[in-house]
């Protein structure tokens, strides 16, 4: 299915190396003031900064195809096109033989035989975040409007962890250096870290930390469309997840309840909790502490090193040098991607539970 969403419904199409992609978002209300220009600086935060990422030059230029009328929501479906310039697909097709390590060719060609597009990954591509990162600015701007602010930053990258805890407009800043970094200290040891591996022929991993806030209370709707899980269900279309964890995550299993429980308190006229282990959900819901989320992203599959595979025509063991061009790092370019996923979620919840009106 290449549809997510209920009442705030996103539906992706195209292909890495095919003409372009796109995406169709339904359910935005209609008056809602945002131009073209502001969803094209999303998108501009998404490409690849020279030296730590891929030569693949994409000029990303979006156009608004339908859904908007001099620079306002019209209510409609709004239609989202990002054409596909750079493309070289002649070092894909030894790949329909001999799968690449960490890619989802081998299940692919499996389940679709023929008929599936090697080129760039097909629609298995990170090219597939694109429209996701332009539907994801105009959910951002309904947010907005209703006093909820999304912020994301590289918490770590490779063996370099930014272990601060950051208020709001540092995490802004996170979008003003490269590697999208709320330190600069960190940033160039971020950047120290992805160079190096780009030099070895190899890549590096890391996560991405988002936290969402002023969030209303009760947002979510259990039993199976909980917070947690409609955020996890999208995070985890993002081509490279491989974790994801609320609040204290995993390490509240080590834990005690005296430890991570976090206690209510009053505060002017709001019930808050005085630490948020939660990561501001509780039983599925919104608490009203900031939303807090870590998405790990596994190292970029596609590296220079040689690697073992298999010829898949001859049944044997094989050899495979991948070449072309790819991100050593994909953690920089995800920091918009999962800021755009969570606003893009919690705009449909928001609306679904009656937080914003349709």
């Amino acid at each position: 299915m290449n549809s997510i969403g209920v009442v705030v419904r996103l539906t992706l199409f195209g292909s890495s190396h095919g003409p372009g992609v796109g995406a169709v978002l339904d359910g935005i209300p209609g008056g809602i003031k945002i131009s073209e220009e502001s969803i094209q600086q999303e998108l501009d935060l998404r490409r690849p900064s020279p030296g730590i990422g891929t030569e693949r030059a994409e000029e990303d230029r979006v156009q608004v195809l339908a859904g908007l009328v001099n620079g306002m929501t019209t209510g409609g479906p709004m239609q989202f096109y990002i054409a596909n310039k750079d493309r070289d697909s002649s070092k894909y097709l030894k790949f329909k033989t001999t799968p690449r390590p960490g890619h989802a060719d081998y299940p692919a060609l499996v389940k679709y035989g023929e008929g599936h597009d090697i080129r760039g990954g097909g629609q298995f591509s990170g090219r597939m975040t694109a429209p996701i990162v332009a539907a994801g600015a105009v959910a951002k701007t309904l947010l907005r409007r209703n006093g909820i602010e999304i912020a994301a930053y590289s918490k770590s990258i490779g063996r370099v962890e930014d272990e601060a805890e950051h208020p709001l407009p540092e995490l802004l800043e996170a979008r003003k250096n490269p590697v999208r970094s709320a330190s600069s200290e960190t940033a160039a040891l971020m950047e120290r870290e992805i160079l190096e591996a780009k030099e070895q022929q190899d890549s590096v991993g890391g996560v991405v930390r988002c936290l969402a806030f002023d969030l209303p209370v009760g947002a979510g709707e259990p039993f199976f469309d909980t917070l947690e899980g409609e955020l996890s269900k999208m995070i985890f279309a993002i081509p490279g997840v491989k974790g994801i964890e609320f609040g204290s995550g995993f390490s509240a299993a080590r834990s005690r309840g005296s430890q991570n429980n976090d206690p209510f308190e009053i505060q002017g006229d709001r019930v808050v909790t005085s630490t948020n282990h939660a990561g501001g959900v509780l039983g599925g819901l919104s608490n009203g502490m900031p939303l807090d989320l870590k998405v790990a992203f596994k190292p970029t599959a596609s590296i220079g090193l040689e690697q073992e595979s298999v010829d898949l025509e001859a049944r044997r063991s094989a050899r495979l040098k991948i070449e072309g061009r790819h991100d050593p790092c994909i953690v920089p370019r995800a920091v918009v991607v999962v800021e755009a996923a969570v606003a893009l979620v919690l705009a449909d919840l928001c609306m679904r539970g009656g937080y914003i009106a349709r």
